[in-house]
């Protein structure tokens, strides 16, 4: 397999999606997020288009097993701003439809809206990252607004594909007091998955700079505090389910399963991603 690989090859123990494929239809990503965990990838904030990657992918499909669903995209968006111009990502979302595969996407782009009546022709489901809308400007410097992709959830929803809200990840002192206010904004979703801030040291640097005054704070919940999971700094656990349970505790009384991402936490929706809504 070439452009479809395995989601997470390596297992990670706290990693609670059942078997899929991820696909990225691009390299790097133009949103220029300060907490991205992917920033390790060498320029990675330079995006870039891959090549042939239409005939590239239709190879994989060949070979799948297209009983598992496509996760797109997990690193870089699939609908970075060139996407309106491009067109790689939907050329793909067509193949893919040609071919009879299921799809999760993963995006914080409105463009995605573009593509509802093509993805309502297939087993899709779609995941729309909203973190909060105080601080968007500052933390998702590129990325479209907070309101312009919830309104992109509405159209899809229009369409009757299943919507999936990714309050991920809630960054404490910063976007934790937005929680209530971001999932009444989006109570019409299917489904939230939902994580804590987890750090790696570049990423650190990056939140330590726009606000210099949680430099220490954040020093010592994650570094002092925390653990090290991987290649990855966690909040202490007890702060983690504090503020996780309190996410699942405001998605049950609106009446919207929820789960959490690689926390090491329990709960009760049936997958984390999103896969359980392309059942049946």
């Amino acid at each position: 397999m070439d452009v479809l690989r395995p989601f997470d090859p390596w297992k990670s123990e706290l990693c609670t999606c059942r078997p899929k494929y991820s696909f990225n239809p691009y390299t790097g990503c133009a949103h220029g997020c300060l907490y991205c965990y992917a920033t390790y990838i060498p320029r990675f904030y330079q995006l870039r288009k891959k090549e042939r990657v239409v005939s590239r992918l239709e190879k994989d499909l060949r070979k799948a097993d297209l009983n598992l669903p496509i996760s797109m995209s997990n690193s870089s968006d699939p609908y970075p701003p060139v996407e309106r111009r491009e067109e790689i990502t939907r050329k793909c979302i067509e193949l893919m439809r040609e071919y009879g595969a299921k799809l999760l996407v993963v995006t914080k782009s409105d463009i995605v809206a573009r593509d509802a009546k093509l993805l309502s022709e297939m087993k899709s489901c779609v995941s729309v990252t909203v973190t909060g809308f105080k601080l968007s400007r500052i933390l998702e410097p590129n990325a479209p607004s907070p309101e312009k992709r919830i309104e992109a959830m509405r159209v899809l929803k229009d369409f009757s594909i299943p919507v999936v809200l990714r309050l991920d990840p809630i960054l404490p002192l910063l976007t934790e007091n937005e929680v209530d206010a971001v999932l009444e904004r989006c109570d019409f979703a299917d489904h939230v998955v939902t994580s804590t801030l987890k750090l790696r040291w570049d990423s650190f640097k990056r939140l330590a700079q726009a606000f210099p005054e949680l430099r220490q704070r954040y020093r010592k919940l994650y570094f002092e505090l925390g653990e090290k999971v991987g290649n990855s700094y966690y909040l202490p656990e007890e702060m983690r389910v504090r503020i996780l349970r309190r996410v699942e505790e405001k998605c049950e009384e609106i009446g919207i399963s929820c789960a959490f991402c690689r926390e090491g936490i329990s709960f009760k929706a049936g997958s984390c991603d999103g896969q359980h809504l392309l059942d049946g």
